[in-house]
């Protein structure tokens, strides 16, 4: 059996920063035990804490009721369903009126 690998060419910037000798060893001490180098575990984090920063300002504009649910799940870079699925774990309450399902509706859902 033979695995078709698809390579991507991604530009990417250095960026760096300066970490504490305590974060520098919780971070090396992360990359041991994942098995990762400190570069790879860099990124992991930061990769995580964008998507939960992104999502935590959805939740934030749709508790405020300034987005509809759609768009909060625009904004957290995730389906409808997987941001409905996490509202519990926000103690968000679902806004759902006729405007939104229209709404809904007519973008093809």
């Amino acid at each position: 059996m033979f695995t078709k690998l698809n390579i991507v060419n991604m530009i990417t910037k250095t960026v760096s920063t300066r970490l504490s000798e305590d974060e520098l060893g919780l971070l090396d001490s992360m990359a041991a035990r994942t098995g990762l180098d400190r570069a790879t575990m860099t990124k992991t984090l930061l990769r995580r804490g964008l998507e939960q920063l992104r999502f935590d300002e959805a939740v934030a504009a749709y508790r405020a009721s300034r987005v509809t649910l759609s768009r909060a799940a625009e904004m957290a870079g995730i389906s409808i369903w997987d941001f409905i699925g996490r509202m519990d774990q926000q103690d968000l309450t679902l806004h759902y009126g006729i405007g939104e399902l229209e709404e809904d509706l007519s973008g093809g859902l």
